[in-house]
């Protein structure tokens, strides 16, 4: 009796330098989990780091560093692909504009944030493509026939978009092709700054707000040692965010043995502070030092890597080519032969 088919998942992340803490314990770590249960493609989405205003040749660098840190924390070569080599992407995004309502891509809560980002450091340019990236986000998704997307709450919005586009594609096209893809929500923490326990962990708030995976170590300590622990923000009898933050980090590096002697003492009042910053330290520098070492590794052999790597992006870009294949003569279009 054949396997059953596993069922697909599909992710992706924008090349945006340096990976921390956050993006791991946020996402990729689940990403790294789901390989063993599911089918499994991952991007670096480069065409959505151009939304907003950029560098190139740092694109071009932050987008390879990526790669190497997501091989490096266990991401399979073989389940990855740029964006960019796959340029079908693209293609089925402008067909999806016209299954798209203007009024949805207004409504998007992502679209207001970064929009008035932009304003604030554009001097007021807001690209146009930042307002489409969601249609492309479906193309994503879409043009792999994905049947789940992990997703966390403020992701819901853009899933939801890219569910009501293939359900208008079908009814237009009077063919239930695609797949409407589920969230896939899983146990992921919600990592903040180390600084500022109100607001995520974030590259983009600045030095003290993250924590890289391939930090130096003594770095790593100073900004444990440095959290912000009690900030009046809690209710009586409730956990502050920073105090919760480091038992998030704990939990999260599966120190599971301190994590519960310090969560016992936190609830019978004799933790110290001291004590806690240490294990978490501790914690993710042991994570830290095995990331580095795999990448180690994979640096030594660059070339061969990106070759691997181009490579997986081309055998997945067969999978987009015969989705626009099939949309192509559903729309009326005429087809490129490959």
């Amino acid at each position: 009796m054949s396997e059953a088919k596993r069922k697909q998942v599909l992710s992706a992340i924008q090349p945006t330098g340096d990976m921390h803490f956050g993006n791991y314990f946020g996402a990729v770590k689940n990403w790294v989990a789901l390989q063993e249960k599911y089918d499994c493609i991952y991007g670096v989405v480069d065409y959505h780091a151009m939304t907003m205003p950029y560098n190139p040749k740092k694109l071009r660098t932050h987008t390879w560093e990526l790669i190497f840190n997501l091989l490096a924390v266990g991401v399979k070569p073989e389940s990855l692909f740029i964006q960019s080599l796959v340029p079908e992407h693209t293609e089925l995004c402008w067909i999806f504009n016209c299954f798209t309502s203007y009024g949805q891509l207004t409504r998007m809560t992502q679209f207001k944030d970064k929009s008035r980002q932009s304003e604030e450091t554009s001097g007021g340019f807001i690209s146009a493509g930042l307002f489409d990236y969601p249609v492309l986000q479906a193309a994503d998704i879409l043009i792999y026939r994905a049947d789940y997307v992990p997703v966390g709450k403020d992701q819901e919005q853009h899933l939801e978009l890219t569910r009501d586009i293939a359900q208008r594609f079908n009814q237009q096209m009077g063919k239930e092709y695609f797949v409407l893809p589920e969230p896939l929500f899983t146990d992921t923490p919600k990592i903040t700054s180390p600084a500022d326990p109100t607001r995520k962990m974030s590259k983009s708030a600045g030095e003290k707000h993250y924590i890289s995976l391939f930090e130096d170590e003594q770095r790593i300590r100073k900004k444990i040692r440095s959290a912000v622990t009690d900030t009046g923000a809690a209710a009586e009898g409730h956990m502050s965010p920073g105090v919760q933050n480091l038992f998030e980090l704990l939990k999260a590096a599966e120190a599971t043995t301190a994590y519960q002697q310090l969560l016992d003492q936190y609830h019978d009042g004799t933790l110290k502070y001291v004590d806690l910053k240490e294990a978490v330290a501790e914690a993710l520098i042991g994570l830290s030092r095995q990331f580095k070492a795999r990448r180690a590794e994979l640096l030594a052999d660059k070339k061969a890597v990106k070759r691997q790597i181009k490579e997986s992006s081309a055998r997945i870009r067969t999978i987009a080519q015969q989705t626009m294949r099939d949309v192509k003569e559903l729309c009326g279009l005429q087809q490129v032969r490959y």
